[in-house]
């Protein structure tokens, strides 16, 4: 048996904050104490909480494509993103796999297969620091939706699907012009093509997304995995969630959408940028304000790994930082039907979690922890 003991660290519990000691047996947390112990990891007074949980993050993807038109070996993107998310303190992952685009030639179109297969096999032979599992993101224009994500149903590994409709005109992309601003500037969509490009769209949207959203939600509710909306706007999006057994609802991009999503039981789920940022870059509703209203239940980092402790202290200044966590610990692994066995400091839960000094300008960690051992 192998023992390990923390001690006089800020231990983070699931409803308070205490001084003490937490002690690792063979991978598992088997004693959490108030009062501090003469031997032991001396904490001197720094913060100690579980290991962050996230949801929703294209690290993946940008590791695999750090440019336009560049493509890294798959093999070699998949590690450099691990260890981006351990760096972030993220022990358990859902790698959000894109399924469908705007353009033939998007990687989105081409390497979910080569991405997942990637993501199990290296789950398989441990070459990961992080415990990964799968989101597929299903893009409800893209003709071929359904038949991928059948494909993966029983693949040990999904945890979540998403709903996604990024037809301009609507939900993220209200706003045309922020439509035209994304797709030029991420994927170089010329200027002159971009009202064909958008005529396209739409036309793939009114032949292929409900068909689609139909069969999907039947796909979920046969094998059990868990559902979520994605960018709602409206109150009639969430009923729409809500009639097809959605359980989280990804970036509602209105206040009323949000109120709609948590008074009707629905997870809210918002991103650390935005946040941080203080608004969204698509000029959708500010993340900050649902916190405030206290409408929001789990924190993404989306595409920025290292956001996420940056926003959970950016929340703590409004509430103790044991209740702020529970968005980045406790409540996404509830979502996903892992907090069993992970999501906060309980006896008998595995011993994933991170240590933090904060200076009083910014949060930094000091060690993360997987099962009690060292991953970053």
């Amino acid at each position: 048996m192998t023992e390990t003991i923390f001690t006089n660290y800020r231990l983070q519990l699931p409803d308070e904050e205490v001084l003490g000691t937490l002690v690792v047996r063979d991978g598992m947390i088997a004693e959490v104490q108030p009062g501090v112990v003469s031997q032991g990891h001396n904490g001197d007074g720094d913060y100690l909480l579980p290991g962050l949980v996230e949801l929703h993050t294209d690290n993946f993807e940008q590791r695999l494509s750090p440019r336009p038109k560049v493509r890294w070996p798959m093999d070699v993107a998949a590690v450099y993103h691990d260890r981006d998310l351990a760096a972030a303190g993220i022990t358990t992952v859902c790698d959000a796999i894109a399924v469908g685009d705007i353009t033939p030639t998007s990687m989105r179109m081409t390497q979910f297969d080569p991405m997942i297969n990637t993501i199990h096999q290296g789950q398989i032979d441990g070459r990961f620091a992080v415990d990964h599992r799968l989101h597929l993101r299903c893009e409800l224009g893209y003709e071929q939706v359904f038949d991928v994500a059948a494909t993966y149903a029983e693949h040990p590994l999904l945890s979540l699907i998403s709903l996604m409709d990024h037809t301009p005109g609507q939900r993220q992309f209200a706003q045309v012009e922020k439509y035209k601003e994304y797709y030029q500037g991420k994927h170089g969509v010329g200027a002159d093509e971009m009202e064909g490009f958008i005529q396209a769209r739409i036309e793939a949207q009114q032949r292929h997304a409900d068909e689609n959203r139909r069969r999907l939600v039947d796909l979920t509710q046969k094998h059990g995995i868990c559902l979520a909306s994605h960018d709602d706007a409206t109150p009639e999006h969430v009923q729409e969630a809500l009639q097809d057994g959605a359980e989280i609802a990804e970036f509602p991009t209105t206040l009323d959408a949000a109120k709609e999503a948590h008074s009707h039981g629905l997870q809210v789920l918002m991103g650390a940028p935005n946040l941080i940022l203080g608004k969204s870059h698509s000029g959708n509703v500010s993340a900050m304000e649902l916190i405030e209203r206290d409408l929001v239940d789990i924190i993404s980092s989306d595409y920025v790994p290292q956001s996420l402790l940056q926003a959970m202290f950016l929340i703590a200044q409004q509430q103790p930082l044991y209740k702020a966590m529970q968005l980045f610990t406790l409540n996404p692994a509830k979502a996903i039907g892992l907090d069993g066995d992970r999501g906060s400091l309980e006896v008998g839960k595995r011993a994933d979690f991170v240590t933090v000094h904060h200076d009083g300008v910014v949060p930094r960690f000091t060690s993360v922890r997987r099962q009690g051992q060292r991953i970053a």
